[in-house]
């Protein structure tokens, strides 16, 4: 195996699953041992400004990608087939991955900029914080510059290697690191930038990403029988609420 193989070996063969142990370990450590550290630790006391225009957009347009990508790139084909052709699966990511890429773009540039120019947020700003900002603008911008490439093979044919690539890496299947061997270089970089961001998730704000998830179980959970003390409540007078 020459050098130039050995370093795509290590890099979609190897990295995603340190990736992966250190996503779900890291956060789990974190949350077990520093607990107060686990928020976004929001600017918005500082200054809002910009805030809630960039942060808006922002959060829209990752939020449709991340489940965007995870749907796309983790269904089977045949799942789909019969449904809607590869090329034209195709193309509706490319368009609705298009406007929330921008949408997205949009949001961390916003972000990135009130970080670098603000001088009340700078000076309160960890380095990590403006380092995964620029992490994430190179990520999104790299996203974007994708859609040209992927026009050039309407067939569907790239998207198809690159989601058996991601459908073998999660179930432990020989053969993964072969199929990028014709994906153009700014796919392989976003796909390592990609892996990247959940490698450096569980040192950054990002993991108060967890907690958001986490309020889903509240519209499951069951009611509780709350009794009331105020004056003039007959004894006994329950409601149920959600607490």
């Amino acid at each position: 195996m020459t050098s130039p193989d050995l370093v795509q070996f290590a890099v979609f063969g190897i990295y995603p699953y340190l990736c992966l142990v250190v996503f779900l370990l890291g956060s789990l450590l974190r949350f077990d041992r520093d607990q107060y550290s686990w928020k976004s630790d929001s600017s918005q006391l500082l200054r809002a400004g910009s805030l809630r225009w960039g942060s808006n957009l922002f959060h829209v347009g990752v939020l449709f990608l991340f489940f965007g990508h995870l749907v796309g790139m983790l269904t089977p084909h045949f799942i789909y087939e019969p449904f809607i052709s590869a090329g034209n699966k195709q193309v509706m990511a490319m368009v609705s991955g298009g406007l929330a890429g921008v949408l997205g773009f949009a949001g961390v540039t916003v972000l990135l900029h009130r970080r670098l120019t603000d001088e009340r947020i700078r000076i309160n700003s960890k380095p990590g914080d403006i380092l995964l900002l620029v992490l994430l603008w190179v990520q999104l911008a790299l996203g974007l510059a994708t859609i040209p490439l992927s026009a050039q093979h309407l067939d569907g044919s790239m998207m198809l290697l690159l989601a058996e690539w991601a459908q073998r890496i999660v179930t432990l299947r020989p053969g993964a690191v072969e199929l990028l061997a014709s994906a153009s270089w700014v796919f392989k970089l976003h796909m390592f930038l990609g892996m990247t961001v959940f490698l450096v998730f569980p040192f950054t704000r990002l993991v108060h990403v967890w907690s958001g998830f986490g309020t889903l179980a509240y519209l499951v959970r069951p009611y509780q029988m709350v009794r009331s003390r105020r004056l003039g409540v007959p004894p006994g007078h329950n409601s149920p609420q959600k607490q």
